[in-house]
């Protein structure tokens, strides 16, 4: 079986003994992430089994039918593309079946694919191309993304000085270790290998960065406790990451870390491997995003990241490609959140995305919205911010002159 264990598999079959070890043997991975490439000649020979075959089937006649799915997966996943890719696999072996699960899953899904592993952007390119055109606002197949750049730092603004409007601030990141594949092709070996190099990372931050890394395995009750009423504790995926095969040995290589002063957070092999997040109550947009940058900086002069010349810093799911960044206000907008639809075409005239309080898939509790940058490829992380900077302060604009 390849490396990459579709979701129709019992969870049990995925992690029983046999599994581990013809991953190991077939990828001689127990020592280091630097041998997934071996024997690349064998793999890519092997065909794509019957079973996989038939379920691709089955699966693309799901979307086709739901006539309520509005996925970008059931958009651009027509017949044809069907039999370009239906026969491909990856060198880590993930299929067609793999990358589309998740929306097969779930009708509901807004774009419904994720990348089992880094190549997959490439090899399954017919059908990620058009969905990341469509979700990055024009992002074609021909350009490319432009190189890091935080831009100047000092440049950026407190959003809401008085505090009438916005709760916290937040900018995060994801990044994948360079050498890794994504979630549904690691092993559990590899999981612990990773959280090891990156917790002895974090372990070495200093000043205002300095903090503690706590792993998910073994995890003491008071110390659960204490990061659940902290508001830092990640579960286990949720539905659509689940369909994924993304919560694989969990909780094995999970884990986080977080400063002293509670405003510098690390999600470690959650949904990317890195979760990099920096956080306040406010508005001051400066204080956070230098804070990130400085985080950021740090870490990749340890680490190395898995980056493409053309998309960018790569993850696992594409609407996450490029800057991977995504910056955020937990805002009230009393007057214009009377109604969501026309607060979320007003905030799409800016480029900014409207999501619950908890974030994606979730409802506004007491009149608080998650709004934050949505474009992340094809511009500079400084644009992104500023893009989402000049936003939010057109929004609170909107909503001081509102009636």
């Amino acid at each position: 079986m390849g490396i990459c264990v579709s979701l129709f598999c019992k969870r049990s079959e995925v992690e029983s003994r046999s599994d581990r070890e013809s991953i190991r043997l077939a990828f001689n991975t127990e020592n280091t992430g630097d041998n997934f490439f071996q024997e690349p000649n064998e793999r890519e020979s092997k065909m794509v089994d019957e079973v996989t075959m038939e379920k691709l089937e089955a699966g693309f006649q799901k979307l086709q039918e739901a006539s309520d799915c509005k996925s970008l997966v059931k958009k651009y996943l027509t017949k044809d593309v069907l039999e370009k890719l239906k026969n491909k696999k990856t060198k880590m072996g993930a299929t067609l079946l793999d990358v589309i699960q998740s929306g097969v899953e779930n009708l509901d899904s807004g774009v419904g694919i994720y990348a089992p592993d880094g190549e997959s952007y490439t090899v399954f390119s017919e059908l990620f191309n058009p969905v990341i055109q469509d979700y990055h606002v024009g992002f074609k197949p021909t350009d490319k993304h432009p190189p890091k750049d935080f831009g100047v730092v000092s440049t950026m603004v407190d959003l809401d000085p008085a505090g009438e409007f916005i709760v916290s601030t937040r900018v995060r990141c994801g990044r994948s270790l360079e050498g890794y594949s994504f979630n549904p092709c690691l092993t559990e070996a590899q999981y612990k290998e990773m959280e090891a190099k990156v917790s002895e990372v974090l372990g070495s931050m200093e000043d205002d960065l300095k903090g503690t890394y706590y792993p998910l395995t073994g995890m003491d009750k008071a110390t659960q406790q204490k990061l659940i009423d902290d508001h830092f504790l990640f579960k286990e995926g949720d539905r659509f990451l689940q369909a994924a095969n993304a919560c694989r040995f969990w909780p094995t290589g999970r884990g986080i870390f977080h400063n002293n002063n509670k405003t510098f957070l690390v999600w470690v092999n959650e949904e990317d491997h890195l979760r990099i997040i920096s956080m306040q109550k406010g508005g001051n947009l400066k204080q956070v995003y230098s804070r990130l940058v400085q985080a950021v900086n740090s870490i990749e002069s340890k680490i190395q990241f898995s980056h493409d010349d053309r998309l960018g810093f790569l993850t696992f799911c594409p609407t996450n490609l490029g800057t991977t960044m995504r910056a955020s206000v937990h805002i009230k907008l009393p007057k214009l959140s009377k109604d969501r639809k026309a607060l979320e075409e007003a905030s799409t005239r800016f480029n900014l995305q409207v999501r619950g309080t908890r974030g994606e898939h979730t409802e506004s509790e007491d009149g608080v919205y998650d709004i934050s940058n949505k474009r992340r490829l094809g511009l500079t992380e400084y644009e992104a911010l500023v893009e989402m900077q000049n936003g939010i302060l057109e929004l609170i604009k909107m909503e001081r002159e509102a009636k």
